[in-house]
């Protein structure tokens, strides 16, 4: 960076980390982002610090809260936000957004897969391309067999060219924001939103910055064939009204096919000489078609129907509430700070381990 500002400027990052199975994990993450508390200067020149960690508790099945607290307890920049239950990755990432105070907004899972090395590469991304949105771009690939990453990525890229929005396959949970954008975005996002659709609605700068998923131990992705449909189906409901206008041409379709079966049933007796073809076939295959497509139209409408009506209800999308520790003490006695995992302890660079057998993030959007 040539530019004056660059040597005078220093950003401040906020860092959101939506935690929902980080008992093991989450100390050593934390650590690893405490160095880039002081000024730390980027590849091309660019001073910037991380001024507050924001952990958002999701209510996971762990005792990721205890971890939390020795953590606020003992870094001054952590702070901690309590979820009322489990609304999901992308409510308590947005619900960190809107507490966040930085100049950018950077969001990674609690996992330690992400590298905090890479923040500057990601910073110098976002100024050099005046970027909304920088996504990591992971040069390795992930620990899933061929046919799921394909049909993962094809998808992706599917939705974004049906629904005329950025390439999906983009997408990932590890980004830097532009803070005012995502503080503006979680005050309007409603039950349900997914998150990356969002960021698609207020800005077209994306930009995509490499870095490495760290996956040593050969950790899989959560998501089984359902979840990965009813995330797929999510960006499709919460993408606009595209589908709707989907069901329409669907229609004008299935009337042109209609047409047409009527045209064949009225000149082939005449041109074919077979006035006693009793049409029983072509008549069922009609009805198929129709009644197929008035019920896959049906079930979309309804779809959207369904997300509106959360909307109109006034469904939150989360809910910020005390620490539940002041409400009804734990059992287990507090983690002391000096107890925690950290990086020297945990390398999160090697084995990340998991919290409890069967049981899995499946929210996780490395997917």
């Amino acid at each position: 960076m040539g530019s004056t500002a660059s040597d005078t400027t220093v950003y401040t990052i906020s860092v959101v980390v939506p935690v929902y199975q980080g008992e093991l994990t989450l100390g050593a993450v934390v650590d690893e982002l405490e160095p880039y508390t002081r000024v730390t200067a980027t590849r091309e020149g660019v001073r910037y610090r991380i001024t507050e960690v924001i952990l958002v508790h999701d209510n996971g099945p762990d005792h990721s809260d205890a971890v939390m607290r020795a953590l606020e307890e003992r870094y001054p920049f952590v702070r901690v936000i309590w979820l009322s239950r489990n609304f999901g990755q992308h409510a308590a990432t947005i619900a960190g957004m809107a507490q966040s105070t930085g100049r950018w907004i950077l969001t990674l899972d609690e996992d330690g897969q992400h590298d905090p090395a890479s923040i500057g590469d990601f910073l110098d991304t976002a100024i050099r391309e005046r970027a909304g949105v920088v996504y990591a771009r992971f040069t390795n690939e992930r620990p899933h067999g061929f046919f799921r990453s394909l049909a993962s990525k094809s998808s992706k890229r599917m939705l974004g060219a049906a629904f005329q929005m950025p390439d999906a396959s983009q997408f990932q949970s590890y980004r830097l924001v532009r803070g005012d954008v995502g503080r503006k975005l979680a005050g309007f996002a409603a039950t349900g939103v997914y998150l990356d659709i969002a960021l698609s609605w207020v800005t077209n700068r994306v930009a995509t910055s490499p870095t490495v998923l760290r996956t040593a131990d050969g950790r899989v992705s959560g998501y089984s064939l359902g979840a990965l449909f009813a995330y797929f189906w999510r960006m499709v409901l919460t993408s606009g009204t595209t589908g709707l206008r989907a069901v329409s041409v669907l229609g004008g379709v299935i009337a042109a096919l209609g047409l047409l079966v009527v045209v064949y049933v009225v000149v082939t007796p005449t041109v074919g000489g077979d006035p006693e073809a009793a049409g029983w076939a072509s008549l069922m295959v009609v009805i198929l078609l129709c009644s197929g497509a008035i019920l896959v139209s049906l079930g979309v409408i309804a779809e959207y129907i369904g997300v509106s009506l959360n909307v109109s209800m006034g469904r939150p999308l989360y809910l910020v509430v005390d620490d539940p520790e002041t409400i009804m003490p734990d059992d287990d006695p507090p983690i002391a700070p000096e107890d925690l995992p950290t990086a020297d302890t945990l390398p999160i660079t090697g084995t990340i381990p998991v919290v409890r057998p069967g049981v899995f993030d499946d929210r996780r959007d490395t997917a």
